[in-house]
């Protein structure tokens, strides 16, 4: 029976190798927060968008995302509305109000929705219970978003505050989240929309959603309203458009180039902290290897045993890595209230688990270097 060098290696000193595991550990965490944080920005797009009732979305080519759109002619969506397999075209307004927190008096930035109560705009189920339309129709009332942040006060239904300095009344909630470019949202008729954001005109629209009818291939449709409609709008099917809102918050904001950078900043940390263990190991074992190469061992089978090491330090590392991650990412969402979609993947595991691996077989290949190139007649 072969002797387990690599593991008596890292077990003869317990401290130094709780020490070791703790190391990996916090790299391991490192990672998959920043990951998971880069997802969300990727499925904060296609929820939003996953809750709108439509195959195709006109928008400004002005417009960099959903929170900073650029108004066009509504005239844009009744040409649309012309091309043959089109079912219904309709009109989303978006901005931003100032909403008065009623318990505190502070004001907070909320997103907020403008439609017609009369076009189903959306597919959440509480969009379609009457109590909710009524009271969409009602002036000066909104259907606020039951994921918003604690910081906008009270939610419940009948509460009354401000929202630019005019008074507004919770008509209802709904659930959506805001991701990361609100904590909250509201949902106005068109005509309440009108009223606070004046002077808006209803006649320049922020996106246009086009419904097609059934068995309607939105490629095609796509590709006709480009050809039909002026250049003052583009047009995006519904996969097109979250794949252009992803792009821009990852490539484009800061916000993803952080998350980016981090994830980079943790596998280098992890590397040091595994090179700093296997290299005091090594230097506390030098004359037994310098041993082993005495009697003939040659260096394939010493970096194999740094290898080794490496390895089970990964793995026992990566094991309570991944237990703290998961109860960080249901606290992050807890946090948020639901509003950042941090779930733990299949894959974003597996990848972590072989950026680990790697990651520690790098420092391996490292910190072996002096076990391979030292003669062990100097050592003696």
């Amino acid at each position: 029976m072969r002797t387990p060098i690599a593991w008596l290696n890292l077990t003869h000193e317990k401290n130094r190798l709780l020490v070791a595991i703790a190391g990996v550990s916090f790299a391991v965490i490192l990672v998959f927060m920043n990951l998971g944080f880069l997802g969300s920005l990727a499925k904060t797009a296609a929820i939003l968008y996953g809750q709108i009732d439509a195959e195709i979305f006109l928008i400004s080519p002005q417009s960099l995302e959903i929170s900073t759109t650029k108004p066009f002619p509504i005239e844009r969506i009744y040409q649309a509305a012309g091309v043959n397999g089109v079912e219904r075209v309709m009109p989303l307004y978006v901005g931003y109000l100032q909403w008065r927190n009623p318990e505190t008096r502070r004001n907070r930035a909320i997103f907020v929705y403008g439609m017609n109560p009369e076009d189903p705009v959306f597919i959440m189920p509480e969009l379609k219970d009457p109590k909710n339309l009524a009271a969409l129709r009602r002036p000066d009332t909104a259907l606020i978003d039951r994921l918003s942040r604690p910081e906008f006060g009270s939610q419940t239904t009948g509460t009354v505050t401000e929202a630019k300095r005019r008074q507004i009344t919770i008509g209802g909630q709904y659930s959506m989240g805001g991701g990361f470019a609100a904590d909250g949202t509201l949902i106005l008729s068109d005509q309440n929309f009108r009223r606070y954001f004046d002077p808006f005109p209803l006649n320049l629209i922020n996106l246009g959603l086009i419904k097609l009818k059934p068995g309607v291939n939105p490629q095609q449709i796509a590709v006709e309203l480009k050809r039909v409609l002026p250049p003052d709008v583009s047009v995006y099917t519904q996969e097109e458009i979250i794949a252009r809102d992803r792009d821009y918050w990852i490539n484009t904001t800061s916000t993803g180039f952080i998350f980016t950078m981090g994830v980079a900043v943790s596998c280098v940390v992890g590397v040091v902290i595994v090179y700093q263990i296997l290299y005091t190991d090594i230097s506390d074992h030098m004359k037994q290897y310098a041993t082993l190469k005495a009697m003939g061992y040659r260096s394939r089978f010493l970096f194999g045993v740094v290898l080794q090491e490496a390895v089970i330090l990964a793995v026992l590392g990566y094991i309570p890595g991944f237990a703290v991650s998961l109860g960080l990412y249901d606290l992050t969402v807890r946090a948020t209230s639901g509003g950042l979609p941090m779930t733990m993947e299949l894959e974003r595991a597996i990848f972590v688990l072989l950026l680990t691996l790697v990651m520690c077989s790098l420092s391996a290949l490292i910190s072996v270097r002096r076990v391979v190139t030292t003669d062990p007649a100097e050592v003696f």
